[in-house]
């Protein structure tokens, strides 16, 4: 479901001197015992999540299909991403689904949220908040405005059918607002951080609610669970992967620059860089992780890429089969002067633009690439995608000696936040 190309790296690389230590990190991940551990909920998760709460959210999916012309994702960070990578990859740009799905929280921008609320003042809602504590900022606020607006329009009675929780299974500020007034709740489970949470039904319920096959979603990681659970660099990709960042990085690279040529791909590299950011971003170490959509960004940072600094390395995630394609029409008048490109489809053009940047970036400008090629945007390759993405970050991290699991950076910028906000 992934095909990894490093031909293009410019680096020469004995994955064998390596493998003594991946082995190592092989085991630290699969028995749980590096650095963090009580967050490594996620490795076995494809084959041990709780199948009687999954098919609550298959129920609970349904009804707000039935409630809701839009269900209100109420989450920041890892509580969103996730679910909107998926949504947007699978289901593509203008999807015409009967559902819609609508982001708030993830913001402290008055004009943004004021604005969703008056957008959706008159349609039949639903919402999904989503925090395993309860006391993000950017979510409480908006719940508590989204909350008050559906009371209004529905009644509290009515608005609790309609409002559904994802947070801890007993602490945090949500679940004792679920104890009392009995909303439909999922529980983010406690070994599982936010930006590894996508599996859980901090993703499921919203994509199942999109329409997606969350048993497809599934089944891809399962798949990706069974093929990586294998400490031999030589056949594991998402080690290779790993392996390559680190020696990229000790070549003088620092950003990694994620590049895709399918613009509903860019909330998957928005959740990329989450999961990398905040996982190795500390200590001074880590790379930079950066996004690019082309051919739309080569008409801006194209020059940078191709003539700048030399600080980064591309990984270029490509997609094999695209959600649609046509072949490009003929003119008689050719007036345009574009009958060269008649007859071909319109994602071979795609492909031949990201063959041509390729080839400029690597023969040229001196820009390592890897490339991950993504089989389509189905569920199941979703799924798959996600936890290989998950593997390779540990290792990646593991390899740093630096705990994947925690973000202890951000609670500096939020002391000095609630200060300022008058928060005791």
């Amino acid at each position: 479901m992934i095909k990894i190309d490093l031909q293009h790296s410019l680096q020469e690389v004995d994955f064998s001197f390596y493998q003594d230590h991946l082995a190592d990190i092989h085991t630290m991940i699969h028995e749980k015992t590096g650095k963090g551990n009580d967050f490594l909920g996620w490795v076995d998760w494809p084959i041990h999540y709780d199948q009687e709460e999954f098919e609550r959210i298959k129920v609970a999916a349904k009804r707000i299909r039935q409630q809701a012309d839009v269900l209100l994702v109420c989450g920041i960070g890892g509580s969103y991403l996730g679910a909107k990578a998926a949504i947007d990859m699978i289901n593509g740009p203008y999807s015409k689904d009967s559902l819609e799905i609508v982001y708030v929280g993830n913001t402290f921008s008055s004009t943004q949220l004021l604005r969703v609320l008056d957008y959706v003042k008159d349609k039949e809602l639903a919402c999904n908040v989503i925090s395993k504590s309860g006391r993000t900022t950017e979510t409480a606020l908006a719940f508590r405005m989204v909350r008050q607006l559906m009371e209004e329009k529905y009644g509290k009675e009515e608005t609790i059918k309609r409002t559904y929780v994802t947070t801890d299974r007993e602490g945090g500020l949500l679940r004792p607002l679920v104890d009392k007034y009995q909303y439909e709740s999922f529980v983010i489970p406690g070994d599982i951080g936010g930006r590894y949470s996508v599996l859980t039904a901090v993703g499921l319920l919203p994509m199942a609610a999109a329409g997606i096959d969350i048993d497809e979603v599934m089944a891809g990681a399962k798949r990706a669970y069974e093929t990586l659970n294998n400490p031999d660099l030589l056949t594991n990709e998402a080690y290779q992967i790993a392996v390559m960042r680190r020696v990229l990085e000790q070549s003088g690279k620092n950003v990694e620059l994620f590049v895709t040529y399918e613009p509903h791909m860019l909330a998957f590299i928005e959740w990329i860089k989450q999961l990398y950011g905040e996982s190795e971003g500390k200590e001074g170490k880590g790379l930079l992780p950066h996004g690019m959509v082309n051919s739309t960004d080569l008409h801006s940072i194209g020059q940078f890429v191709q003539e700048g600094t030399k600080c980064l390395f591309e990984t270029l995630i490509s997609v094999r089969n695209p959600l649609e394609d046509a072949l490009f029409p003929t003119d008689d008048l050719n007036e345009d002067e574009m009958n060269y490109l008649a007859g071909k489809s319109l994602h071979w053009v795609n492909q031949q633009a990201q063959l041509g940047t390729l080839q400029a970036h690597v023969e040229e400008g001196e820009v390592p690439n890897l490339i991950l090629e993504l089989y389509d945007n189905s569920a199941k390759t979703f799924g798959y995608a996600v936890y290989f993405f998950f593997i390779t970050l540990a290792a990646s991290a593991y390899m740093l000696d630096v705990n994947p699991f925690d973000q202890p950076g951000v609670e500096v910028y939020k002391k000095n936040m609630f200060k300022l906000l008058g928060k005791e």
